[in-house]
This record gives C-alpha cells, structure tokens and sequence, in this order.
C-alpha cells in the first residue's frame, strides 16, 4: 500500500494566494458590469458635458470658446443667473433647516410607545411624498391662486381684505415655494429619523432619566448625538436636492414674476430648451450647480463628522 508524503499533499491543496486571486476575479466580474454602465450613462457624459461647457454658439453650432473658460466668466455678469443662484439659496437657508427640525420633532412625537394610531399618522405625513410632484404643485398653484382655496379662508375670517397675488409677488412667490417643500419633504426625512430613533438604546434614555435629566436634556443631551449619522445624512440630501431644485419653480410660479422665484436648474431648462438652444452656457450652469453641491456637501461632513 503506498502512501503519500506530506510534501506531494501539500502540493495537491491551492494555494491560499491563488485562492484570494480567484476570489479577486470573481468579484471583479460581478462588478464589471455595473461599472461599466456607470461609467458609460454617468462618467462620459459628465466628461462630454464639461467639454460642452467650454463651447459657445447656438444650437449645433458650437465651437470652442477664445478663452476656454468664457462661458464662466460671462456667468458672473448675467444678473438672471445671479438672481436665480439667490433664490436657491434663500430657498436652501429657510426650507432645509425648518423641514429637518420639524421632520426630527415628528419623528420624536411619533416613535412614542404609549402613542396610539401610530401607524396611520406615520402613513398621513408620509403621504405627501408619494404624491407627483407636478399634481401636487398645481393642487398649490390652484390654492394660491388670486380666487383660490386660501385667500377665500383668509378673507372669510377677516386676515386679509382683498385677495392677495400669492404667485405674482416675488417674496409671496417664494413663500409658496417653500410651504410646497416642507409639505411634501417633511415626511420624507421623518422616516428616516423614525429609522434611526429605532436603533437607539433605550437604557441611555432610562439612564438619563434616573440621573434627572428632564424630557428637553435627554432629547438633547442623548437622543441628537447618537441621532448625528442620520442628521447628516437628511441634511446632505436635502441640501443636494434644494440646490437642483426644478419642479416647484417651473410648476408652481413658472420663474415669475421676472425671476424672482426662478432656481438655478429651471434656468438651465430654459437655456437648453425653451429659448434659442445655448447648450454651451446650460452646461457651465450645471457644473456651476455641481460644484456647489460639492463643495456644501464637503462642509457639511466635516462639520457633522466628528469622529472621537
């Protein structure tokens, strides 16, 4: 009977190197092609979109511009652009900060244990959200209209005395604008602190609870920080998606009156496909818009990521 030496079974087994590499290779080949449409539906274009932002001309007509970055320089001049860069940012400063604190109060009030019919007040401010965005903004825009739903509460319980132009004045324009967001986002961020109130331990709470703290201190003290990932979290995406804001500009106000309630992106559309095609222009805007979203983002994780 023969016998095998521990050397030849050895050298039977794979090696533990040649193991890892074959893993490797499987892994990449799972991966390959979800990278490979990545690359082709987001990467290229992004990269085509920036050589575009360095051409001028109209509609196909395009050609690089003498200098490469003139499209940039002309941005700092157009006083409609700057309009709408201000209006983004009034939109970004008021709406984000109040929606996430009324999100996170909700979300406290709701993940009550003692709180009956939970369930369908969590469906009730969630539904805005799963409304259309276009159906939703002309629901507001008929509201707000000068005989709409809201001037005719208002006048009937003597607030107002004459029907307000709510669309046709550029800080009521903007006011609707905002009331649309919060009604329809508020819900949206809720859930996801409702989802990271779940993973809180509740021995910290009780714990804060026997040293004295009161309701507002261990909501603050206890409840915030270990809330702080989710925190940033809303607060990035809200942010990104403010700044990219379309649907309530061209729905509700249509940019008016004279710009004063246009976004950034609604400009955008407006170059590329409402007036005289200036491609060129539109993708300076849209890197514009991209490097904002960028460099906000990068702040806010610094701010918000502070790692002992």
């Amino acid at each position: 009977m023969s016998t095998a030496t521990p050397g030849a079974s050895r050298s039977l087994l794979p090696s533990r190197a040649s193991l890892n590499r074959k893993r490797n290779l499987v892994g990449w080949a799972f991966l390959m092609p979800a990278t490979i449409l990545i690359t082709v539906m987001s990467f290229y274009p992004m990269v085509q979109a920036f050589l575009l932002s360095m051409k001028t001309g109209r509609g196909s007509r395009l050609s690089f511009a003498d200098p490469l970055w003139f499209n940039y320089e002309r941005l700092m001049g157009d006083e409609i652009f700057l309009m709408t860069l201000k209006n983004t940012f009034i939109y970004l400063i008021i709406q984000v900060p109040i929606m996430l604190v009324l999100a996170l109060i909700l979300a406290v009030l709701l993940n009550n244990p003692t709180l009956k019919w939970k369930s369908m007040w969590r469906t009730a401010i969630f539904l805005p959200c799963a409304v259309s965005l276009v159906s939703y903004s002309l629901v507001f825009r008929t509201m707000f209209a000068t005989d709409g739903f809201v001037n005719d509460v208002l006048m009937s319980i003597g607030f107002i005395d004459s029907p307000v132009n709510w669309l046709g004045q550029p800080d009521t324009a903007r006011f609707v604008i905002i009331l649309g967001l919060l009604w329809r986002w508020t819900g949206y961020n809720m859930v996801f602190f409702l989802a990271g109130l779940q993973t809180i331990d509740r021995s910290t709470l009780e714990a804060a609870r026997i040293d004295g703290a009161g309701p507002f201190k261990t909501f603050w003290y206890v409840t915030v920080p270990q809330l702080k990932p989710m925190i940033l979290l809303t607060a990035i995406m809200s942010t990104n998606g403010t700044l990219q804001l379309f649907d309530e500009s061209w729905n509700l106000t249509k940019g008016g009156p004279a710009y004063t309630s246009m976004t950034m992106s609604h400009y955008l559309y407006e170059l590329s496909f409402l007036k005289n095609p200036n491609f060129g222009y539109a993708a300076a805007i849209s890197y514009v818009i991209l490097i904002l979203v960028a460099i906000l983002a990068f702040i806010q994780m610094k701010v918000g990521d502070k790692r002992d």
